[in-house]
């Protein structure tokens, strides 16, 4: 029998909603906390820069039991994602459990000797503390701006210089006319430098570190979601954990799918035309794929094939005045400085003793099933196992970690089991696949069948698999069969 808990749910977007509504439909006590005035975490409106659109289609960017609205395009633009987030809260009643405009400003174990923690609050000038028995972080990889700065901004600034991280880029009227910067690899580097160019500025470079493969939304024509997202392409990339049989296999089939990606790099480099623009990745397809993989922004390219969008593969070495010197020797006339270089993950308001648990000396995160650290007891993250379907990953986890919390997982963990779990997949990472080091390793992508068969098998779903097996193998993940999944999981309630 489960007990019921008096839960913290930290973060109030796609992975707070979540946990908030797994919590809240076993029994427990959910009090959420949300710094900012709205729910929608990247997707709240003050957060999102002009054109902003998912990088997943929209049935695969959603919760099992509410799919996307119909009227909605295939991949819907961040005010639409961030109704549609409103109407989930809406249907599950969620804005009842949560306090917005509040924040969390450390955390501690609970003084009383009781399980759980102790979080110090604050909103409004107000400061408190109140005692929970389990925490559920759902902040994700997106929390708190990447801040950097390089030698001779001030000049650059005091010149009349604008420089500004990418969420800042809220009102494109800024750039119109101006000489625009964008610095970054990312996909929202690049929609913001072809949105630039739409807007009317005056020139724009958008300047980025090292070359990575982009996949187009539709690759010779076909959705992406058809080709990439499938157990037939995620089993050809070199996994954790495999047998010794599943290794010959791979072996025997190395020169087919060594076959498969080239040719699939073959159809990128012609379609978007990299070798012009000097934009082949050094690194083989089969190896960089990984969250931080990006979607082809629309118009990059007819932007670059134009003149309207320059490109320079390096980064910044300093301002001089309204010039940026880049580490390639180039100088940049430039107005407006947009640097898109990401988001910070951590979670700044635990301590550093249990940070120091959690976090490995070469930024790796030690969590078992990218969601609890057996030494951090009574709280796990929800939102740390990215993937290119977040939504479904977010919830598939929520539904994990609840029954974690409440010892009612059927194949529940030791500290031991999890700890040599952990001590696998830091291996692999590190030494297998060093893509999967991304975001601290917390990213379950390209292997999202394979993370959520180890999810659904640790519930105890008694179904797991569609039952049409061409379906399963060549198709990708159904929000739809994922809600029978945990249906087919053992109910309970927490008393």
């Amino acid at each position: 029998m489960a007990k019921r808990k008096k839960v913290a749910v930290i973060g109030g977007g796609v992975s707070g909603l979540a946990a908030a509504k797994a919590f809240d439909e076993r029994g427990h006590r959910v009090v959420g906390f949300e710094r900012s005035h709205d729910f929608g975490g990247v997707w709240e409106l003050s957060r999102s820069y002009p054109d902003v659109q998912t990088q997943s289609p929209k049935d695969l960017y959603c919760y099992t039991d509410h799919p996307m609205p119909d009227d909605y395009p295939e991949w819907p633009k961040g005010p639409q994602v961030h109704a549609y987030l409103h109407s989930y809260a809406d249907k599950h009643n969620l804005q009842r459990l949560f306090r917005l405009n509040t924040n969390v400003a450390s955390m501690d174990r609970r003084s009383d000797g009781q399980p759980g923690w102790t979080l110090m609050l604050d909103s409004g000038g107000q400061h408190w503390t109140e005692d929970f028995d389990f925490v559920a972080i759902g902040t994700g990889q997106f929390s708190d701006k990447n801040i950097i700065t390089h030698p001779g901004q001030e000049s650059f600034e005091a010149a009349g210089g604008q420089v500004m991280h990418s969420s800042e880029y809220t009102d494109p009227s800024v750039v119109k006319g101006k000489r625009v910067v964008v610095l970054g690899g990312s996909k929202s580097a690049t929609d913001i430098a072809v949105n630039a160019v739409k807007n009317g500025a005056r020139s724009v470079h958008w300047v980025y570190r090292e070359r990575m493969w982009r996949i187009p939304y539709f690759v010779g024509g076909i959705n992406f979601k058809r080709l990439l997202y499938m157990r037939a392409q995620e089993q050809q990339f070199n996994s954790w954990g495999r047998t010794g049989l599943q290794r010959t296999i791979a072996t025997l089939f190395k020169p087919l799918v060594w076959a498969n990606f080239r040719g699939l790099e073959t159809l990128l480099k012609v379609q978007l035309g990299l070798k012009k623009h000097n934009l082949v990745p050094k690194v083989p397809i089969e190896k960089d794929i990984s969250c931080s993989v990006p979607i082809v922004t629309p118009g990059l390219f007819e932007t670059l094939n134009d003149g309207t969008l320059k490109n320079i593969e390096g980064t910044y070495d300093r301002y001089d005045g309204k010039t940026i010197h880049m580490t390639t020797g180039e100088k940049v006339e430039a107005d407006v400085s947009i640097l898109a270089v990401g988001w910070k993950m951590g979670v700044p308001y635990l301590p550093q003793e249990y940070q120091d648990k959690l976090i490995e000396s070469d930024g790796q995160y030690r969590t078992y099933r990218l969601s609890v650290n057996p030494d951090l007891p009574d709280m796990g993250f929800v939102g740390f196992n990215s993937s290119f379907c977040t939504i479904l990953s977010a919830e598939m986890i929520a539904n994990w970690l609840v029954r974690y919390a409440d010892g009612q997982l059927e194949q529940q963990p030791t500290a031991a089991q999890m700890n040599e779990n952990i001590d696998m997949m830091l291996n692999w990472k590190r030494h297998e696949r060093p893509a999967a080091q991304i975001y601290g390793g917390q990213c379950s992508a390209p292997f999202h069948f394979k993370h959520l068969d180890e999810l659904l098998a640790d519930m105890g779903a008694k179904k797991n698999k569609r039952s049409n097996p061409l379906a399963e193998q060549f198709s990708y993940p159904s929000h739809k069969a994922y809600g029978e999944y945990l249906a087919s999981c053992r109910q309970y309630q927490a008393v």
